[in-house]
């Protein structure tokens, strides 16, 4: 049985108030680096300056995670819930602040990834391993990146190397014959830099449908998966403040998943067949950045990205997206405390598939300001999109943010967004309509954010108002006069409203750290009056550290609400992850974790599974050497 939400929510908030005062009675005020982030203004720009809601997870945070996927990792933050069809290596889908999947733009180095057909992006099929940190920026962000980026922007960065020669290394076996297994070497020498990763996971899962599913898709078979991925970067440094540099990114998934074939005479569902995922992201890009002046910095990136989705049981559909992009990016400071940022981008997209178009191509101009006045700080930014499909779309967002005294800020932002329509919105057979018109967005956030060398407590409060939405028109009165479309079609059906609260606090005295997160997501359907399929209504997280010697302990609680789906609740459910490290030497370290400590049975979707308790044990390795 789920507990009410308030039986939880109540005491999270509470937890989170102490928090957020208990820095008051600390007495450590140890001096921390503030992270340098691209993703809340396109260049570099220290997270303190930032007026736009971006978190940072680095790659420490990710090596102490007892997450398993990149979804699973961006799930533990504020404002994102996950939507995942079974277990690890399956269909994922990152909801932030309540908005789909499709209307989160991913990028991984700058360079947009996803498929153009399906209209979002599959994280399952990159590992970890390749990450040099995760910039999550929450709020509209079509102003700077273009379409799809109605609820924000996750962008990946790999790793680079720099200084001397490093070299890590790291294994692990755990339950459901499970196993992952990860090597990385950097390092820098006369102006050149180099890194390179490789990695490989792997698992039996579980069957992705649960028995007595809705739809007989059920197969008592496992749905395991295998994920190994390459990454490969360097650059030459040939002069102070100019570089050149080329990376790829290339990750394979082969995957398992229940589905079903409908064969006469019958057309009944035939669950039987070994139904299999081929999946393959490459991510390549050739970039040069350089100051030429004290004022003025330029960039130039050539990229092409490749989504290759192949899915099936006795015959195979393949869904492939082509990239190519090209960007030029200025900035330049006119004055001390103020940036101004302008950027030219084309990119051609091309799917392999039987539409009357399939290709298009997008030329884009970027303009945006910032600037810190006093205790003031500014941000504008406006960006015109012309795309060969559905035309030209402009689209902007104002920012400011008051500083009340050294720890304490105050802020407000207010932006438009937009979502494409995608390849199969226009055109797939007997569903697509050439003449969609993009989705729309308006958003109002304001928040509060208090930070000290030890502590940090935040408040913001969202509104995000949909129109135009696409989706399925069952009345074909609607739909063009064409027999194809005799079960409707593809139309702007719908309006929604988002709206929601996120609270986080964290804070670390002596040895022991805590975090935590509370959300609140009201998601609902302006047409129909009805909540947003699998969204929760609450979301909490809360994680504790402990460190004494060479042992390191970490604690971590998951909570989701309820949520509505195909006419059913899907219960809450809560999960425990528990995971201790010790340190043999300084370059050596011995891992162990208990995922689901309780083996809490939930469906992450309606009629499908999750794994059960999971034991780890691992090794790791860093250093100069062996």
């Amino acid at each position: 049985m789920s507990r009410s939400p308030w039986v939880l929510r109540a005491p999270a908030a509470a937890v989170l108030m102490a928090m957020a005062a208990w820095p008051l009675v600390s007495s450590s005020q140890t001096q921390r680096l503030e992270p340098v982030v691209v993703t809340g203004t396109r260049e570099p720009t220290p997270l303190d300056w930032l007026v736009a809601d971006v978190v940072v997870i680095d790659s420490q945070r990710i090596r102490d995670s007892n997450a398993d996927s990149i979804e699973d990792l961006l799930r533990r933050e504020g404002g994102i819930q996950l939507s995942r069809n079974g277990g690890p290596g399956q269909s994922a889908s990152v909801l932030l602040r309540g908005t789909s999947a499709s209307h989160t733009v991913v990028l991984v180095d700058g360079v947009r990834i996803g498929s153009a057909t399906l209209g979002q992006t599959d994280l399952s099929a990159i590992s970890l391993a390749q990450i040099e940190r995760i910039e999550i920026l929450r709020g509209p962000g079509s102003s700077l990146y273009g379409a799809d980026a109605v609820g924000g922007v996750v962008q990946i960065i790999t790793r680079r190397g720099s200084g001397a020669p490093q070299f890590a290394a790291h294994a692990a076996v755990g339950s459901y014959a499970s196993s992952e297994a990860d090597a990385f070497a950097s390092g820098a020498t006369q102006g050149f830099d180099y890194a390179a990763s490789v990695s490989r996971e792997a698992s039996d899962g579980v069957s992705a449908v649960k028995p007595g599913d809705t739809f007989g898709l059920f197969n008592p078979d496992r749905d395991g998966f295998k994920r190994s991925s390459i990454q490969l970067r360097g650059g030459f440094s040939f002069a102070p403040g100019q570089r050149i540099g080329a990376s790829i990114v290339d990750s394979r998934l082969r995957s398992q998943y229940d589905g079903a074939e409908y064969n006469p005479p019958t057309f009944a569902p035939d669950p039987s067949p070994d139904f299999r995922i081929r999946f393959d992201t490459r991510v390549g890009s050739i970039d040069y950045r350089g100051a030429l002046s004290s004022q003025w910095t330029t960039s130039l990136q050539l990229a092409e990205q490749r989504d290759d989705l192949v899915s099936g049981g006795t015959s195979f559909s393949r869904y492939l997206t082509e990239r190519k992009q090209v960007t030029w990016q200025n900035a330049w400071t006119p004055a001390a405390g103020q940036q101004v940022v302008g950027a030219l981008e084309h990119v051609d997209e091309t799917v392999t598939a039987p539409f009357p178009t399939p290709q298009r191509r997008n030329s884009a101009a970027v303009l945006g300001y910032t600037a810190q006045l006093g205790a003031n700080k500014l941000q504008a930014d406006w960006r015109h999109d012309h795309n060969s499909v559905y035309g030209n779309v402009s689209t902007g967002k104002l920012g400011w943010r008051f500083d009340v005294q050294k720890d304490l800020s105050l802020r407000a932002v207010a932006g438009t967004a937009f979502r494409a329509p995608t390849f199969n919105d226009l055109y797939f057979p007997g569903f697509g309509v050439p003449t969609i018109r993009p989705e729309h967005s308006r958003s109002v956030e304001v928040g509060v954010a208090w930070k000290n060398s030890v502590s940090s407590a935040g408040a913001t409060l969202y509104r995000n108002d949909l129109r135009d939405m696409i989706g399925y028109q069952p009345d074909r009165t609607f739909c063009p006069a064409d027999p194809s479309y005799d079960f409707g079609c593809a139309a702007n059906v719908s309006r929604a409203r988002l709206q929601g609260a996120t609270l986080t606090a964290s804070h670390r005295i002596g040895a022991i750290g805590v975090h935590g997160t509370v959300d609140f997501l009201d998601a609902k359907d302006r047409s129909t009056g009805q909540r947003l399929a699998r969204r929760a209504a609450h979301q909490e997280t809360f994680a504790i550290d402990w460190t004494s010697g060479p042992w390191t302990f970490d604690a971590s609680v998951l909570d989701v609400g309820a949520r509505p789906e195909g006419g059913v609740r899907l219960a809450g459910y809560q999960l425990l992850d528990l995971k201790a490290r010790y340190r043999i030497t300084p370059n050596w370290q011995a891992e162990a974790k208990l995922l689901n400590a309780t083996d809490r049975r939930y469906e992450p979707a309606h009629d499908y599974q999750s794994l059960g308790r999971q034991a780890w044990v691992g090794i790791r390795y860093a250093g100069g050497g062996l």
